[in-house]
């Protein structure tokens, strides 16, 4: 979700924050309590980023930060670790930033510090969206969707109002035969539950949608305002590792470690149904794609997959349905898989098993301009979120800011300038242009084994 302020209220300061119980989480300790949570030196300095609770890692040097006279530069603004395993999951929201971990717990961080935290009962939390209307949903290992809100009374404390599919539903469905499907040899289950891990969740806003996708080798659709699922499309030969709604033609995208990438186009049905129709097979190759990111307004969708590779394809505008899209060529700037994706507006972002995340500039056409190598993280990058900046500064020059979570364990917070001459030495400058992709090589990558 596009909000120009985030970046300027992590750097604001922050009233006290309250921490209360509630019935539907476990509220996570203070921050200020917590031996994981490591703060800066105190020493004097102009900078305003020295007050932040954020740490540097070992290898970034003490320079890495970017200081006040240095605010154009690219480069880190800081990172802030916690005890709680690996990072798989992170949205921005606003002036919220939610991330997830292996240990079940989201944690919620705003201005300078963490604003509120609630852990899950069961299940790491793989996937993080955030509606318009303020609800949180969380998927899962254990194969749900659980659903949160903050309190109206303190914005501190988030409640669990609810989970996909709702109880009532699945109580219906599993008295009735016709609706039981088979999973694994002699089993079944419930065809509206995920009977595997919840591995990505996109929102279509617009639609009032919410797609699903899931090592169990299906999508689901769900309809936001009484979440009830609407449809569960056996999609592909194996996990599908990331689902996006396009924001336009009514379009969504599948990809799976089967290697493919699919194009679905909804079919609005009465009474709010729908019907996804597969329209192409955009991908196939031997590397598993692992992340879909959508620019809507371009009308470019980018693909990663463990090849290492992102390959992009634009649909044109009036274009009939029978028209393929173009292929743009392949994004070639990692040594290892590409786990994540993320677009805002001529801005990509990927973050890569090789620990490095690449930021790419769409110019004319298909060609990319790589604007910069983020190096830091001790980890793979599992995930990836971003925004621009509302301001420019005096020469016109646009700035991003950006969120990687890691399996290091760490989240760090990067600023990003298309300004000549603001990379660092940490982040040189390249240009890239798009080039066929071998979707026949690939580099091996081990993905974590399921649980």
């Amino acid at each position: 979700m596009r909000n120009h302020k985030k970046l300027l209220q992590f750097l604001r300061p922050d009233p006290a924050v309250a921490a209360a119980s509630d019935d539907g989480c476990s509220p996570l300790p203070s921050p200020t309590t917590t031996s994981g949570s490591a703060s800066t030196s105190a020493t004097a300095s102009p900078s305003p980023y020295v007050a932040l609770p954020w740490v540097n890692l070992p290898g970034l040097g003490a320079g890495a930060a970017l200081t006040a006279g240095a605010a154009d530069e690219t480069g880190l603004l800081g990172s802030f670790v916690k005890e709680d395993g690996h990072v798989y999951s992170l949205a921005a929201a606003g002036d919220l930033l939610y991330t997830g971990t292996d240990s079940k717990n989201v944690r919620v961080w705003r201005d300078r510090r963490e604003f509120a935290g609630f852990q899950c009962g069961s299940g790491l939390v793989k996937a993080i969206v955030v509606a318009g209307d303020g609800r949180i949903y969380t998927g899962h290992q254990d194969g749900k969707i659980r659903v949160w809100r903050a309190s109206a009374d303190d914005p501190a404390v988030h409640k669990r109002v609810g989970s996909l599919p709702k109880l009532g539903d699945f109580l219906r469905s599993s008295v009735r035969p016709s609706h039981y499907i088979e999973t694994r040899r002699r089993h079944s289950s419930v065809w509206l539950r995920h009977f595997d891990a919840v591995s990505c969740l996109s929102l279509d806003a617009d639609a009032g949608l919410l797609y699903s996708g899931s090592w169990d080798r299906t999508f689901k659709v769900w309809r936001v305002s009484d979440s009830r699922c609407l449809e569960s499309v056996r999609a592909h030969d194996d996990a599908v590792n990331t689902v996006a709604a396009a924001g336009f033609d009514a379009l969504a995208f599948t990809g799976s470690a089967d290697g493919t990438v699919k194009v679905w186009r909804r079919e609005d049905g009465k009474g709010g149904a729908t019907r996804h129709v597969m329209e192409r097979v955009l991908r196939k190759g031997e590397s598993a794609v692992t992340a879909i990111a959508v620019a809507a307004e371009a009308r470019v969708v980018y693909v990663a997959s463990s090849d290492g590779a992102v390959t992009h394809w634009q649909w044109r505008r009036g274009a009939d349905r029978e028209s393929a899209p173009r292929n743009g060529g392949a994004l070639r700037g990692h040594k290892m898989a590409v786990l994540s994706l993320a677009v805002a507006g001529r801005v990509v972002v990927s973050g890569s098993a090789d620990r490095t995340i690449s930021v790419w500039r769409r110019d004319e056409g298909a060609d990319h301009s790589r604007l910069a190598v983020l190096s830091g993280h001790t980890g793979p990058v599992k995930c990836v979120a971003m925004d621009e900046e509302e301001s420019v500064d005096a020469d016109g020059h646009r700035r991003w800011v950006v969120y990687s979570g890691s399996l290091d364990g760490s989240v760090k917070v990067w600023r990003v300038s298309d300004a000549p001459g603001a990379m660092t030495a940490r982040t040189p400058a390249h240009v890239w242009k798009g080039t066929p992709s071998p979707l026949g090589a690939w580099t091996p990558y081990r993905a974590p084994e399921r649980s």
